[in-house]
This record gives structure tokens, sequence and C-alpha cells, in this order.
């Protein structure tokens, strides 16, 4: 697969170890785009979102979610996190 230059000199340097290559960085994707855990978390934030503004409580939606308060309110004051939701 390799050029045989190319092998002898990964030979001299890494010689029965194992190495990592990674993909070009055109054609990597980010987290959790493969496999939608970035689309599932971005839709749980908004149903946060919403039942907050609904009157659900910190404490109930910590619950509810089996996250911690702290993680609730992150999710629901987050700027960031609004201004993406207000664009898509």
């Amino acid at each position: 697969m390799l050029p045989a230059r190319l092998l002898e000199q990964l030979q001299e340097y890494i010689a029965g170890e194992l190495i990592y290559i990674p993909k070009k960085e055109e054609t990597r994707k980010g987290w959790g785009e493969a496999n939608g855990t970035r689309q599932a978390i971005r839709r749980r934030n908004e149903e946060i979102r919403r039942r907050y503004a609904a009157g659900e409580t910190v404490q109930a939606l910590a619950v509810r979610y089996h996250l911690s308060e702290d993680s609730i309110r992150k999710i629901i004051f987050c700027k960031e996190a609004r201004v993406v939701s207000n664009i898509e």
C-alpha cells in the first residue's frame, strides 16, 4: 500500500510499533456529526429551554434529563445556544 521508500523510512523510526495517521482536515467530521449525537443533544437542549420557558423548574428538569442543576442552567442561559437555535 505504501511506496517502498516510505515504508523503509517508517521502519527506521517506528519498527514494530503502531502508527496512527489521521484523516485530512477537510474529510474529518466534527464531534457527533457521524452518528447523530450532536443533533440529539441540540434537540434535547431546545426541549429543556422550551420546558423552562413554559414554567418547569431547574430542579424538575435536572431530574427529568438526569443532569445536574448546574448543567441545566448552562443550557438554559447559554447565549450562544439561543443564537444558534434562532438561526436554524
